[in-house]
């Protein structure tokens, strides 16, 4: 195996100012599939266009030190603001098989507890063509004055898209158009955005009766392939007609075999047939052959409406209903109703008296009561009387009314319901009138006023009921809007007793127990309360808690009661590594606090405060120690690979922070530990240090790393009480960017799709856009941007930023210079710009140094309406390293903003010091600006700058 051989550099601090080198989140998405983008939205990198079943991939571009979480999340509609319930917490967001209502609006946020957390969208659009759909419509109208008919046939085509479908109708293989003949028309119907194009043949003539083809197409978007149907017309196209072998309204016993028959009496083409059930799916123990449905051994669950419908495409569906009932009867109850007009609540001899029966039947309206007197059938009489149908209470309520009550009529009455000349067992109902025939009255059972129990144990809830007969007890919460443990409203007792299993907290509360009104007195019901109490254990905080602090530092630690119930600290129990301690406890208190008077080896490690109430115990988990907190490597470094050009090996400059070097005592030295991914042997050595402040940024330099291979870093603190936390990375070899010479001819009028090297950024906000007059948007913002570039021929390309929507205010787009090595003391950049709108924001030059770190220094701006030339600065820079130099757009307050960049120059030495000559600024026909009086010829002020390396 070969060895490797390190030679570990010193480490060298870099100093900053206030946080260092901590610097909030900057987000920028990215993404793949740029075939798919249509063509209009190429202005935007907000819009990704992918294909249905496509596999969507989103990268989040972060920086930002510490290192930002990523966390995906998505809006669930174009219009809607409402976020899913789920997010992805990585920087690459993929989806398999995208479907189309995945489609929306994404966002990356990016977080790392420095500043506002880093947001950014991109709206998705997934691309789709269904199957178009081809119906016919017909229509006979009478010519006025004559004596025949005009016949009118309508081809609708539908179909779901996006983008909206381009239609094509054809006869056999010829094209139709709008203006073919007066015999055809095309249009799309009102309201239809897009998806519908209707095909009319008027005053139908023989030669229209032909094969006519819808053909839809995206325009190959996303290369979806266009898609057709094709309609035979004939004389004879006719819709569907049906005919049912049943009536509408079926009645059948529970048990019963079925068959229903839908025929298709007309239609041309043949209709298919289809039968469907409401609510829910078809039956189980159903068969479906052509029209015919059959149902064996009939459920009463089997009840509702079969639809059966016969589709030919041809005018509208043909539809038979069929309401298929099957008989039941269920819920037989009865009501004891005092006298109503003297508002008596009590049977009294002397008053009227009425006693009512019903069962909840299918039909309804078929069932016959019967009602019996001591065994016998009643007698019905003046002072007896029979309503067959009660208007005062629920539908198909039979009552039996006793006028002015005497003791004779005091006995057992037995109410029967029945479906006559049907299978179906009769219901029945007995009341018993006497003197002993009371109201309820209801109350709670001493003690029993409030319940309390432990989660998740079983509670009893109990009223007591009394009187003859005793009616079920209707049970519901105090609050209205909570649900029983059920999850209905309401829940029925026959013996006053609420049996509640396995409760928990959420169940405590008021509970009403209440008398019905069926199967006793039809009167105002009786109530009383019953409290629940549900006792749980506490709810403690923190669960966990890391604490660090300096060697010989005293250190308190306070476990809190949140919640729970009872809410009182009973017992709170401190152990140390899990050996119990010693701690007293004050009454009453609602937390329970130990104090660790000096951390050190012996008193560092984990402290668990468990805090009971008697009804359970919750714990509290504190880890006490001198460690020093994890190193936070620095991931911005631009160009942290080195060559050596010696040998086949790179260096790479390790970099990173300290996290809170001041929670514990001095970071003395650091270990690090490197491993070529590919081998197990780890080489280690220790980095010593000074003080370290927060934010300031280390480095160390890892020199004889294989071309290409891979490294594993681990990087662990070392104070005086010992190893802190570790932190590891991947370390991999990347080509260093390797600074060019300056060109001797060096222009760059970006006539090529390389753009002279030049490179977006892709951590700004939008890109530049390179076009000439002949590749403009026609229909770009009029009154802004170049008609052509600086040489005035259509085919010259410049270099431009368009304001148009999606952009807002402050929006910037950035475009970078290769790498240039320096050979000089002092270079001229030259450039000619565009700024003409009324919304102009800024264009700003700045200058990359490139060294340990990337500084950027803006060395030129300018802002506003600059007229509609093109005008040309020089801007003299001396960068002491190598550098790039960059052109930033800034979007201005609206959409007449677009700024341009053309012919742009790097020379060696000074900038001319003399004003520039009339020439030099090109006046655009029909600007109506003259070049002679124009203020800003000689060029916006320039800065020199001088970069220092710290």
């Amino acid at each position: 195996m070969d060895m490797i051989c390190f030679l570990f550099l010193s480490l060298v601090p870099v100093y900053s100012r206030g946080q260092g080198v901590y610097a909030p989140a900057q987000a920028q998405i990215i993404h793949a599939g740029q075939a798919c983008v249509v063509k209009e939205d190429n202005i935007s990198e907000r819009v990704y266009t992918i294909r249905e079943g496509d596999t969507l991939v989103l990268q989040c571009l972060v920086t930002g030190h510490p290192r930002p979480q990523v966390r995906w999340t998505k809006t669930a509609g174009s219009a809607s603001d409402k976020f899913q319930e789920t997010s992805v917490l990585n920087e690459t967001l993929r989806i398999e098989k995208i479907q189309r209502l995945q489609g929306g609006r994404y966002y990356c946020k990016a977080e790392n507890g420095v500043g506002v957390p880093a947001i950014k969208s991109i709206r998705v659009d997934v691309q789709y063509l269904d199957e178009p759909v081809l119906t016919v419509h017909q229509t006979i109208s009478d010519v006025r004055g004559s004596f025949y008919q005009e016949k009118t046939v309508f081809l609708r085509c539908t179909v779901n898209s996006n983008p909206p479908a381009r239609f094509i109708w054809k006869r056999e293989a010829e094209i139709l158009s709008h203006s073919q003949d007066n015999g055809v028309d095309i249009y799309e119907p009102l309201y239809t955005q897009g998806e519908t194009k209707v095909l009319k043949l008027k005053n139908l003539r023989p030669q229209d009766y032909a094969s006519y083809t819808c053909q839809v197409s995206v325009r190959n978007v996303c290369s979806i392939p266009d898609k057709s149907i094709t309609f035979q017309l004939t004389n004879t196209t006719a819709p569907p007609a049906l005919k049912l072998s049943v009536n509408e309204t079926l009645v059948v016993n529970p048990g019963d075999n079925i068959t229903m028959q839908c025929s298709v009496t007309g239609g041309d083409p043949q209709p298919e047939v289809v039968w469907s059930h409401s609510p829910g799916p078809m039956p189980p123990n159903s068969l479906v052959q052509g029209g015919n449905l059959t149902i064996w051994r009939i459920r009463v669950e089997d009840s509702g409406y079969y639809n059966c419908t016969a589709i030919n495409n041809v005018g509208n569906p043909a539809k038979k209903i069929v309401n298929l009932l099957v008989r039941s009867m269920k819920n037989a109850t009865f009501q004891i109703t005092p006298d109503v007009i003297k508002e008596s609540e009590t049977i009294q001899l002397g008053q009227d008296l009425k006693l009512s029966c019903h069962v909840d039947a299918v039909p309804q309206e078929k069932v016959v009561y019967s009602w019996y007197k001591n065994g016998k059938p009643a007698r019905f009489s003046d002072r007896l009387l029979i309503t067959r149908n009660d208007p005062e209470l629920p539908p198909v309520t039979c009552s039996m009314e006793i006028i002015d009550l005497r003791f004779s009529d005091y006995g057992t009455y037995l109410c029967v319901a029945t479906f006559q000349g049907a299978p179906i067992p009769d219901l029945s109902v007995e009341v018993n009138i006497s003197s002993e025939t009371v109201p309820p009255t209801i109350s709670v059972p001493k003690g029993q006023s409030t319940v309390t129990v432990r989660e998740g144990s079983r509670a009893e809830l109990q009223c007591e009921v009394r009187g003859k007969p005793k009616p079920p007890i209707i049970w519901s919460r105090v609050d209205k809007e909570t649900p029983m443990p059920s999850g209905t409203m309401t829940m029925e007792t026959y013996n006053g007793k609420l049996h509640l299993e396995s409760v928990s907290r959420e169940m405590s509360g008021t509970y009403k127990c209440q008398t019905a009104r069926y199967n006793g007195f039809n009167i105002r019901p009786r109530e009383a309360l019953v409290q629940l109490n549900v006792q749980f254990p506490p709810v403690v905080e923190p669960a966990f808690q890391d604490i660090r602090q300096g060697m010989g530092h005293s250190v308190t630690l306070r476990c809190t009661m949140l919640k729970g119930s009872p809410m009182k600290v009973a017992t709170s129990v401190w152990r140390f590594n899990g050996s119990l301690l010693a701690q007293p406890l004050a009454e009453q208190q609602d937390y329970s606090e130990l104090k660790v008077d000096s951390v050190s080896w012996e008193t560092s490690g984990s402290y668990e405060c468990s805090i009971s109430n008697d009804v359970g115990v919750s714990a509290c988990l504190f880890q006490v120690s001198a460690k020093a907190y994890s190193p936070e490597f620095y991931y911005d470094t631009p160009n942290p690979t080195l060559s050596e050009k010696q040998s086949k090996n790179y260096s790479y400059v390790l970099q990173w922070t300290q996290k809170e070097p001041d929670a514990v005592d001095p970071i003395l030295k650091y270990r690090l530990e490197v491993r070529q991914l590919s081998q197990r042997n780890t080489i280690q050595t220790f980095i010593p240090v000074k003080k370290i402040e927060k934010g300031l940024l280390l480095e160390h330099i890892l020199p004889n790393l294989k071309v290409p291979q891979s490294y594993e870093v681990r990087l662990t603190p070392i104070t005086s009480f010992g190893a802190g936390d570790m932190a590891a990375r991947i370390i991999r070899y990347m080509e260093p960017e390797q600074p060019l010479p300056i060109p001797t001819d060096n222009t760059c009028r970006f006539e090529d799709e390389k753009i002279c090297g030049f490179m977006q950024d892709k951590m700004d906000n939008f890109d530049w856009t390179r076009q000439n007059a002949l590749t403009q948007n026609p229909k770009r913002t009029v009154n802004t941007g170049p008609p052509t570039d600086i040489s005035g021929t259509p085919e010259g390309y410049y270099m431009f930023i368009e304001a148009s929507r999606p952009r807002v205010t402050g929006d910037k787009a950035r475009l970078i210079s290769p790498l240039y090595n320096i050979t000089a003391k002092y270079y001229c950049v030259s450039f000619y710009y565009h700024m003409y709108g009324k919304h102009i924001g800024s264009l700003n030059l700045l200058v990359r140094v490139r060294n340990k770190r990337a500084i950027d220094t803006q060395v030129w701006s300018l802002s506003g309406n600059r007229g509609n030339m093109w005008q040309q600065a020089h801007v003299p820079i001396n960068p002491p390293g190598p550098f790039q130099i960059i052109f930033e757009g800034v979007r201005g307050t609206s959409y007449e903003g677009d700024i341009a960049i053309d012919d742009v120059t790097l020379k060696k030495g000074d900038c001319p010091r003399k004003p520039i000559g009339p020439n030099k600024a090109v006046v655009l026909p029909g600007s109506g600006v003259s070049a002679l009086h124009s203020p800003w010829l000689c060029g916006p002020l320039t800065f020199f700058i001088n970069v220092l390396l710290r």
